[in-house]
């Protein structure tokens, strides 16, 4: 192997690389080869002794990330590598040393929190719905990996949830660890948890981990919690070997509990830290970088990326449109993506990004009326989803019945009687998913064409649910930017760049919107060719993305929706013109 960790490296990849002792942290930037910087870092290490293999742990966030560093790993010829999860990780440990501390076998794990919660609720007399059981299962996990008690977490969150006062998420919470308990159970966190605590009671332990493990890399830094980090610093112990990669544009998490503060003080909390910064991008366009750099100038943290030198020749200019209404939009998203693929591009190689899972449908039809396989990554097509189906169910009953309403008021009625109120719940969440996936089906009904009746709606519904099974194969792919955080395409369209699609309505600090706009920054990464973004204005005459405006026109090309391919709706105002401003830029 000699040698071969070094081969195919830039200038900053070599020097992060060669940095093999002591804290080092490198920000990367995206696009900048993250993954091939640690992985012949460690092999690096390993071909010139400074490491050996089994003392090696690399530590990242999905299991899917863990797998392609060992691959990785394996073809530079390096085995024996821990390439974990911070859980797995800490689930190994636990189960290795439990039975000698309590002398049994370690607790189970909790398979489903949402029907163990159900299960609680239902013995202290409560009855709330799967989506609130979800928004308060969340809450428990920001709790844990925030280090909070359930005290703690009332103070900080005092609002409720849902029709649950905090008061009763308060017991909710708490009949569900005596219940966990009793069950003899841990949750995911509670490893952690448990991890965590048994390095700080048990001496021995600390010393056998502290002498397994002499050397640290973690992936994604920017990711991670209080919780995580204080067992990071707990397998660390007294030693210095730790090398952490991340890019604080990237904290999309912040919701569940990441803390970018961990990256960007790095330096701080490390007086002699190596800082390696990697902002030579590719995998896009210099046109898609210039409008990303606009978006995150002057964002702490912020690195300003650069094309390599054969991507810097004349390129596509990055376009928006806007569009009378999400309909149209769909449709001219739909038709550009026709053009591209009758312009010999593989579908594959196509991604439609969007901010929530209940902006899809249109998106999906339109693509199926053009005759354009889809596939929407990271979970179920939106006719597969729960609320969805309960509301196609719920359509269908009534439609057999008398009718004193009008079409749209009677659908209306039907979707509140399922939980559907004229305003949005004011927080993210299960609950909110769940609003926008019944207010997604009522403008449906308001956008069918005249004469439909509650039935013919109700049939149509439940026959593109049908037809909507799983493509196979050269499929144009949907999905959320969540979904999306590491994925690449040659042609992007990020859609629904409007103020209360992109920053979502219920961003209203400023924290919560620079979140948004770190969001919007990993949907425009994704692109390596062409990047499109575009917005309607719909019924509820929304404005353009403030992020539009932040960008600037001499980053994105307006294009009218009568100019794009297919677009027949009439022009929806400017494409990036005045939106409401958060005063990010003045602080």
């Amino acid at each position: 192997m000699s040698g071969r960790a070094l081969d195919g490296l830039d200038e900053r990849q070599l020097e992060a690389v060669q940095a093999l002792r002591g804290p080092v942290a490198v920000l990367a930037g995206a696009g900048t080869g993250k993954t091939r910087v640690i992985t012949h870092r460690i092999a690096h290490g390993v071909d010139t002794g400074a490491y050996s293999p089994g003392r090696v742990m690399a530590v990242t966030f999905t299991a899917k990330a863990a797998g392609e560093m060992r691959g990785r790993l394996r073809a530079l010829g390096v085995d024996g590598v821990s390439a974990r999860t911070f859980h797995a990780a800490a689930l190994a440990q636990l189960n290795y040393f439990w039975p000698t501390l309590a002398g049994d076998t370690a607790p189970g794990i909790v398979d489903n929190k949402v029907r163990l919660l159900a299960h609680a609720a239902d013995g202290i007399g409560l009855d709330p719905d799967v989506a609130t059981l979800r928004d308060v299962a969340s809450g428990i996990e920001w709790r844990k990996v925030s280090m909070l008690s359930v005290d703690a977490y009332a103070a900080a969150r005092p609002g409720g949830i849902g029709r649950l006062s905090i008061e009763r998420v308060v017991d909710l919470q708490r009949a569900y660890e005596k219940l966990k308990d009793e069950r003899r159970q841990l949750d995911f966190e509670d490893v952690l948890l448990a991890c965590a605590g048994m390095l700080e009671a048990e001496a021995h332990v600390a010393r056998a981990v502290h002498e397994q493990y002499r050397h640290f890399t973690v992936d994604e830094f920017q990711d991670v919690s209080p919780l995580q980090h204080r067992l990071l610093e707990l397998w660390l112990g007294d030693r210095r070997d730790l090398c952490v990669v991340g890019d604080a544009s990237q904290t999309i998490y912040s919701f569940a509990g990441a803390d970018a503060r961990y990256l960007l003080e790095f330096e701080g909390r490390h007086d002699d830290a190596k800082v390696v910064r990697l902002e030579t991008n590719y995998r896009s366009d210099a046109a898609i970088l210039d409008v990303a750099n606009q978006l995150m100038r002057n964002r702490p943290g912020a690195l300003h990326l650069l094309a390599e030198p054969r991507r810097r020749a004349a390129d596509e200019t990055p376009t928006v449109t806007a569009y009378e209404d999400d309909q149209a939009e769909a449709r001219g998203v739909a038709a550009r993506i026709s053009a591209q693929i009758a312009g010999g591009v593989d579908p594959r190689r196509i991604a439609v990004l969007y901010r929530a899972h209940a902006q899809s449908a249109e998106f999906v039809r339109a693509l199926a009326d053009a005759g354009i396989a889809s596939t929407v990554l990271g979970g179920k097509r939106f006719f597969d989803l729960p609320e969805v189906r309960q509301g196609i169910m719920a359509l269908r009953a009534a439609s057999v019945a008398p009718i004193d309403s009008g079409f749209v008021d009677t659908v209306r009625d039907v979707l509140r009687s399922l939980g559907l109120t004229d305003e949005p719940p004011q927080a993210g969440g299960a609950l909110r998913d769940a609003w926008e996936l019944r207010a997604a089906l009522l403008r449906l009904a308001e956008e069918a064409p005249p004469g439909t009746t509650l039935r013919t709606f109700a049939d149509e519904l439940t026959a593109r649910a049908k037809s909507h099974h799983e493509p196979a194969l050269r499929t144009v792919t949907l999905a959320t930017i969540h979904a999306a955080k590491g994925l690449e395409w040659d042609h992007v369209h990020l859609v629904g760049v409007a103020e209360g699609l992109l920053p979502i309505a219920y961003a209203t600090t400023f924290e919560q919107v620079d979140e948004e706009r770190r969001l919007a920054y990993v949907g425009i990464t994704r692109a390596a060719r062409t990047l499109s973004a575009s917005w309607a204005r719909g019924v509820r005459e929304r404005q353009p993305s403030r992020f539009l405006r932040e960008i600037g026109n001499g980053s994105l090309r307006a294009v009218g929706a009568s100019a794009a391919p297919g677009g027949a709706s009439r022009r929806a105002g400017s494409a990036s013109g005045r939106a409401p401003q958060d005063g990010a830029r003045s602080r």
